[in-house]
């Protein structure tokens, strides 16, 4: 009982940060403060998740499950690469930031 609302609980907290990491996405104004949603927050909430699936399957087979964990190292290791990769291409093609619009020029 104590594992399967540890699990639950893994997967709503999962569920919530991939949620917002995904309105973050959708809802930010430029590709810059864009790229914090999946970096972040959704990689956090697959991570819950992944830990979750570890778990269950753990205690419900004979042995740990060991590739959840795997597919964990690999997300932490490829996301902020990934990230900082999409940085420094939209700084190469001189991708502007909201912050450098004047004030005036935004929209509301």
């Amino acid at each position: 009982m104590l594992i399967d609302l540890l699990v639950s609980a893994l997967v709503l907290l999962g569920a919530a940060f991939a949620l917002i990491g995904s309105i973050g996405l959708v809802r930010l104004p430029d590709f810059f403060t864009r790229l914090h949603g999946p970096t972040k927050a959704t990689t956090l909430g697959i991570g819950a998740m992944l830990v979750a699936s570890s778990l269950y399957f753990s205690t419900q087979s004979e042995g740990l499950a060991l590739h959840e964990l795997l597919i964990t190292v690999f997300l932490f290791m490829t996301a902020p690469v990934s990230a900082n990769l999409l940085a420094k291409a939209a700084l190469h093609l001189r991708v502007r930031s909201i912050a450098a619009i004047p004030r005036a020029f935004r929209d509301s």
